[in-house]
C-alpha cells in the first residue's frame, strides 16, 4: 500500500461551541469545553504534519461555532472547487468564508444551485462520486456535481438521521476500497456498494456511533478516532496503518477528523 501526499483545508476551533441542534449529536445544554477541542483540533493537525502532509487554514469567524468542519466547506477536484449552500441557516455564513478562501487560493469556482454540504456528502471514490443525500445535501445537486467535475456520481440514500452526512457512514480507504456502515444506508444504496465495493470494509455500530468512519485515509495510514478501535483492527488486518486520535469534544456536535478536514486536491496554494 503507497500513502499519498495530501493538501488539506482546516480550521482552527478557536470559536467552537453547542448553541443550537442541527443533529442528534448536539445539546446546547451541555457544556463544552472550547481550549480541549483546540487542543484535540492541534493533535489531529499535527499527525497529518507528521505523516507529510500540506495543511493550509483558514481564518475561523466569530459567531460560526461549526466552521471548524472545513470538509462541509466545500468539493474541490482537479482544480475545481464547488463551493455549498447549507440547509440550515445557522451555518449559511459559513459557504462565502469559505468560497473566498477558494477563489483567493485560485481554485476555479463553482456555485451549488441546490442545497450542497461538501465534502461531508460528496466524496470520491477511484473514478466515481459518491454522493450522499437524504439529511443535507439534496438529491438535484447530485447532476450538477456531475457537470462540473465530470466523474459518474453515484447516489448514496441515508437512512438514518444519526448519520447526517456521507462521511460519518462510509470512508473511502483507497481508490477500490470504503468502509462503511452497512445499515446507514437504504436497501437499494446497499446493494450498490455491495457491487461496487465487494472487498469493502463493513464496520459495526459500535464503531459508527464513536464516528470511526469519519476518518481520512492517505491510501495507507488511516486517522480515525481512538474509541473506533474495532474498526481499526479489522483496517490492519487489511494492511492498512492506523492512527488514532481523540476529538471527543468536537464530536459533541457530530464531527470527526475528516469533518475537519477538506481535501484540497491541485490549484495554487495560497493563504
Amino acid at each position: 500500500m503507497d500513502a499519498t501526499r495530501q493538501r488539506f483545508l482546516m480550521c482552527r476551533p478557536t470559536y467552537f461551541a453547542v448553541e443550537y441542534t442541527i443533529n442528534p449529536w448536539m445539546d446546547p445544554s451541555a457544556p463544552v469545553d472550547t481550549d480541549l477541542a483546540v487542543r484535540q483540533w492541534e493533535r489531529l493537525r499535527q499527525i497529518y504534519l507528521d505523516l507529510g502532509h500540506t495543511v493550509e487554514e483558514i481564518t475561523p469567524l466569530p459567531g460560526l461555532p461549526d466552521m471548524v468542519f472545513a470538509a462541509n466547506g466545500g468539493t474541490v477536484i482537479d482544480g475545481r472547487a464547488m463551493a455549498v449552500q447549507f440547509r440550515d441557516p445557522q451555518r449559511a455564513d459559513e459557504s462565502p468564508a469559505y468560497r473566498a478562501w477558494f477563489e483567493a487560493a485560485g481554485f476555479e469556482m463553482y456555485d451549488p444551485k441546490h442545497v450542497n454540504e461538501g465534502e461531508g456528502d460528496i466524496l470520491l471514490a477511484g473514478d466515481h462520486l459518491l454522493a450522499g443525500t437524504g439529511f443535507r445535501t439534496a438529491h438535484a445537486s447530485h447532476a450538477q456535481l456531475q457537470e462540473v467535475f465530470g466523474y459518474p456520481v453515484v447516489t448514496m440514500q441515508l437512512v438514518n438521521p444519526r448519520f447526517y452526512h456521507l462521511d460519518t457512514a462510509l470512508n473511502v480507504l483507497d481508490e477500490r476500497t470504503v468502509a462503511y456502515l452497512p445499515e446507514a444506508f437504504s436497501p437499494g444504496s446497499q446493494a450498490v456498494l455491495r457491487r461496487l465495493f465487494p472487498d469493502a470494509v463493513h464496520a459495526t455500530m459500535a464503531d459508527a456511533k464513536v464516528l470511526g468512519l469519519n476518518a481520512v485515509s492517505d491510501g495507507r495510514h488511516v486517522v480515525l478516532p481512538e474509541q473506533a478501535t474495532g474498526l481499526a483492527a479489522k483496517l490492519r488486518d487489511r494492511g492498512y496503518e492506523t492512527l488514532g486520535v481523540d476529538l471527543s469534544e468536537l464530536r459533541r456536535a457530530g464531527g470527526g477528523p475528516k469533518c475537519c478536514t477538506l481535501r484540497l486536491r491541485q490549484g495554487k496554494a495560497s493563504q
